[in-house]
């Protein structure tokens, strides 16, 4: 069946599934498998762990697992964090997918998760194939009037290769750019989280795996969401 989505908004379950009332227990969910993580278990089992012992439905287990992480992880990924004034006059690489689903869910009204590390994170799923919604010029209208305003050097967008429509987005974003006059390059990578860990300049991400391993980093969507999408549902775990 057709993907015929037309916005970046919550799942039929998330009213309950992230409630009020379930949020406490989804924080002692989260610190349980920090400490887990912290302590050597490995992330699939230590994960069944803790979302058996709550009787976690799937989406609540996908989003401890996206808010947890170790100790160590915390400590470092705080270390290797830059503000805002770290970006001017320098590039900046966007890991393009992770920022722009998280900027459109907010601006849908849908989930987005407060994490331990202070990243912001969405529950969307593309399934391998990327399909442009409502929210999606207004997202990067956003990014980009905040990297104007912040005299980025040039914001180097890289999206995934396998991903479909990828081609289609990376023309999206060189027309934006064009009619503003932004200084944003597109590049198609097999494996941006490669590139974008081993990388020397500031990127712009929240996946783990490559928090864990570049060298600087910049929490571009959380800047974005707090201060440009004030009612979006922040589930802060």
């Amino acid at each position: 069946m057709p993907d015929k989505r037309q916005h970046r908004g919550r799942h039929p379950a998330d009213a309950e599934a992230f409630s009020p009332e379930v949020q406490p227990t989804l924080r002692q969910a989260v610190a349980d498998l920090s400490w887990l993580l912290s302590h050597g278990y490995a992330d699939k089992s230590a994960v069944k762990l803790v979302g058996d012992r709550y009787n976690l439905v799937e989406r609540q287990r996908i989003a401890v697992a996206r808010c947890a992480c170790s100790d160590a992880a915390l400590a470092r990924r705080t270390e290797h964090r830059v503000d805002a004034s770290a970006v001017a006059h320098r590039p900046l690489l966007l890991d393009g997918y992770n920022v722009l689903t998280t900027i459109e869910a907010a601006l849908a009204g849908g989930i987005v998760l407060a994490g331990r590390d202070g990243c912001y994170r969405d529950m969307a799923s593309m399934h391998g194939t990327f399909r442009q919604v409502r929210e999606t010029l207004p997202a990067l209208a956003l990014v980009g009037e905040f990297l104007a305003a912040r005299r980025v050097g040039e914001a180097v967008w890289l999206l995934d290769r396998p991903v479909s429509n990828s081609g289609r987005l990376k023309l999206k974003l060189i027309a934006v750019a064009a009619e503003r006059t932004w200084p944003w390059r597109v590049e198609l990578v097999g494996d941006p989280d490669a590139v974008l860990a081993a990388t020397p300049d500031i990127v712009a991400t929240a996946d783990s795996m490559i928090l864990d391993r570049c060298a600087r980093w910049f929490n571009l969507a959380r800047e974005i969401v707090i201060q440009h999408v004030p009612r979006a549902p922040i589930v802060d775990l």
